[in-house]
């Protein structure tokens, strides 16, 4: 039983994993959680990677990280993500692909807590719905029997279901929540990245106490302008010409397939 920080969803942003951590620094959180996509999107990875190694982070990788690598396409990416993740790849020391190559896709924590990217069997599936979660409690239930808690990210919006044999029930979010030990759960601490979102710039994450049975959900502010210049400046943000160039691009493509397809 221990006090964990939950990440997920860095993408790079390096103003905002210092504020994440800096808070579960000073609430004393020393075991942190990483759900994946350390990379992508903004200017800082090596960084990024460096800041979670130092503090013995337990991660996992998410699908940034495996395009990141070469380990994955770019089909069921934005044109966004697809532009700064050819950046990243080419920016990426050694040093942290060898870090991203090790990680594993998922993580059991104190058996009943399973860390996963997207979905429990598809690191590129948003869960964003109740179907989504019935689907991927079935699986859970299939691949982790003991798990009550399934952490998961992605989607980069903070999240709470309760499952409840083929009933699903989204909760609200509060920022301090009382768990169950009984239910199952999944969810998601949010992004710690906000370069994506336009209603508010706050770094995400959460804090689990296995002991207490608790959950806190906390978003925290950064210097979002800092990491959007450099994201700027250094080739991370797709321009709006590139952006008609990769649509005109993906259009073909998908045309050719049709073409392939019928004959």
């Amino acid at each position: 039983m221990a006090l964990y920080g939950l990440l997920a969803d860095i993408h790079g942003n390096r103003e905002a994993l210092a504020a994440a951590l800096a808070e579960l620094d000073r609430r004393q959180v020393r075991r942190l959680l990483c759900l994946g996509d350390i990379v992508g999107y903004n200017a800082d990875p090596d960084e990024c990677v460096s800041m979670l190694r130092e503090r013995a982070a337990l991660a996992i990788v998410g699908n940034h990280d495996l395009i990141g690598l070469g380990r994955l396409d770019f089909a069921r990416c934005s044109n966004k993500a697809m532009y700064s993740l050819k950046r990243t790849r080419r920016s990426l020391s050694a040093a942290s692909a060898a870090y991203l190559a090790a990680l594993p896709d998922h993580r059991v924590i104190e058996e009943r807590v399973v860390l996963v990217h997207g979905g429990v069997r598809d690191v590129e599936q948003y869960m964003v719905n109740g179907a989504h979660i019935k689907q991927n409690a079935e699986y859970l239930g299939a691949d982790y029997p003991a798990a009550r808690l399934c952490f998961f990210g992605h989607s980069h919006e903070q999240k709470i279901y309760r499952v409840d044999g083929d009933g699903v029930e989204e909760l609200p979010c509060q920022p301090h929540n009382a768990l169950s030990r009984d239910a199952l759960y999944f969810v998601n601490p949010g992004s710690v990245d906000a370069s994506r979102k336009h209603a508010h710039k706050f770094a995400e994450c959460a804090i689990l106490d296995t002991g207490a049975a608790t959950l806190e959900f906390l978003r925290l502010p950064y210097d979002a302008a800092a990491t959007e210049a450099k994201a700027a400046v250094f080739g991370y943000r797709i321009t709006p010409w590139m952006d008609r160039l990769y649509a005109w691009r993906r259009r073909l493509v998908r045309r050719d397939r049709r073409r392939a397809a019928a004959r």
